[in-house]
């Protein structure tokens, strides 16, 4: 049984936490927000490889196209507003991505399917949480704020039709 990879305890480096609320400025949710994006792309396109279930595929192609899209409106905004990203020096979200994506990557046909959709829930789950529960509260920019408010809902409704994908997946294959 596949047990996904990125837990909210992976996002723990998000947490306000004394160690880790000082490196939590703009630059470096600016690089947090894109490293996410970037890591759902990257599954989404490893979903358009290897599966043969037109449902897995058109979800992961709107979760690519989406998350290609947020990420590029993200750097033009970080280019704006003249921020660098700046990636905290330990990101947890890199590690549970690289195993999320071996553990993917090992996988094939249904179990495959099970896994990515699982993977998907958990992961919108996981980074909606630090959306608002950390990132949200941490930023000062306006703008920046703004726009990451704004990017909540498509999380939302990505996090929406990957459990729709689990159920459909389940009724079919059980």
């Amino acid at each position: 049984m596949f047990v996904p990879a990125l837990t909210p305890s992976a996002l723990a480096y998000l947490a306000p936490t004394p160690s880790h609320s000082a490196a939590l400025d703009d630059p470096t949710i600016v690089a947090i927000f894109d490293a996410a994006n970037t890591y759902d792309i990257e599954t989404g396109q490893l979903a358009l490889q290897k599966s043969r279930t037109k449902a897995v595929r058109d979800l992961a192609q709107q979760f690519v196209s989406d998350h290609t899209a947020l990420r590029q409106q993200g750097r033009q905004l970080a280019k704006k507003l003249s921020v660098t990203p700046t990636p905290p020096k330990q990101l947890d979200l890199a590690t549970a991505h690289a195993k999320a994506m071996k553990e993917l990557r090992s996988k094939s046909g249904t179990e495959f399917d099970r896994a990515y959709a699982d993977q998907e829930v958990q992961y919108h789950q996981a980074v909606l949480d630090a959306i608002n529960g950390t990132l949200l509260p941490a930023i000062q920019n306006a703008e920046l704020k703004a726009f990451v408010e704004k990017a909540g809902p498509a999380f939302q409704g990505h996090l929406e039709a990957a459990k729709r994908l689990q159920k459909t997946l389940a009724a079919s294959h059980s």
